[in-house]
């Protein structure tokens, strides 16, 4: 298992996971790697999404930058499912900037006509020196560039819609990193000891209970919460059990999906029932109808590119 910076450094460029498959027969982005990397390469794709990892000197304050672009024929409108990760997220749109906190059910965008977006993923913990006031406030929710502790929001948001509405991502993401740079954002060793929290949460699969994720931290149990808490908006349990949500939904959407009874106790279930109730208040739907709407989106996104 990669550890530290190198883990954070191998997905900052490629992280697929949090994007949900969608309504049967409907286009939009493709949850697999393989998948969305063929589709955002695609300019005739109806929905793409093109992630762009940052300069190294940035890796410890941003994941990725993501942006997507669709076309969408008349009439024709999705809601593209999002399970997001346990940061915060600065989007910039051609009518508004703001930094939206993570939702912590499923969250959705919709989409129809034709439209882009510019959104940078925060390394977890980043967003709690932008934010005026407590992380609590942010989860679900979303601050104005204008109220956010920077300065020149405005113009990285000017900068950033005039290359993208030219097609030119690689001068926004420029422009942004310059502006990044500018606001000379210094973090404390809370921001590290975070980091590993999120990192153990996402890839040690033996932890499923937040006293597992304080021993292998070394925190106190009252320590971890205060850290999560303080620093995210959010609690041990629910970081532990949204990796849980992303690595299931990403496994019910592959080409030749796991048992869900195989499924339940490689994600540390009790039992297929316990995963079955879990992933249905999450998801919103159960993971045998996830499974089957994840294939027919996949044909669908073939027959409308």
């Amino acid at each position: 298992m990669q550890t530290g910076e190198n883990y954070w450094r191998s997905r900052a460029g490629a992280a697929t996971k949090g994007v949900l498959a969608g309504r049967p027969g409907e286009p939009g982005i493709a949850p697999l790697a393989a998948a969305a990397a063929a589709q955002a390469a695609a300019d005739d794709a109806p929905v793409r999404l093109a992630r762009h990892a940052v300069s190294a000197d940035l890796e410890g304050l941003v994941r990725h930058v993501w942006i997507p672009r669709w076309r969408l024929p008349p009439g024709v409108v999705i809601e593209q499912g999002v399970l997001d990760y346990p940061s915060a997220n600065l989007v910039i749109e051609p009518h508004e900037a703001a930094l939206y906190g993570p939702e912590l059910g499923r969250s959705r965008q919709r989409l129809e006509g034709e439209g882009w977006a510019f959104g940078v993923l925060l390394q977890p913990g980043v967003a709690h020196r932008l934010a005026p006031g407590p992380m609590r406030d942010l989860v679900g929710s979303s601050v104005r560039f204008a109220a956010l502790r920077v300065t020149d929001a405005s113009g990285l948001a000017e900068h950033v819609r005039t290359e993208l509405e030219a097609g030119e991502d690689a001068s926004a993401i420029a422009g942004f990193e310059a502006w990044l740079r500018s606001q000379r954002i210094e973090l404390d060793d809370e921001a590290a000891q975070l980091r590993r929290v999120v990192e153990l949460a996402e890839t040690d699969r033996s932890i499923v209970r937040a006293d597992g994720l304080a021993a292998a931290t070394g925190l106190s149990l009252r320590a971890l919460e205060r850290l999560v808490r303080g620093r995210l908006g959010l609690t041990p349990k629910w970081l532990i059990g949204r990796y849980r949500m992303q690595e299931a939904s990403q496994a019910l959407a592959s080409a030749e999906p796991p048992s869900l009874a195989e499924l339940a106790a490689d994600l540390g279930f009790s039992d297929q029932a316990h995963f079955t109730r879990q992933f249905r208040a999450v998801i919103g739907e159960t993971p045998r109808r996830y499974a089957r709407a994840a294939a027919a989106s996949t044909e669908a996104s073939v027959a409308f590119g």
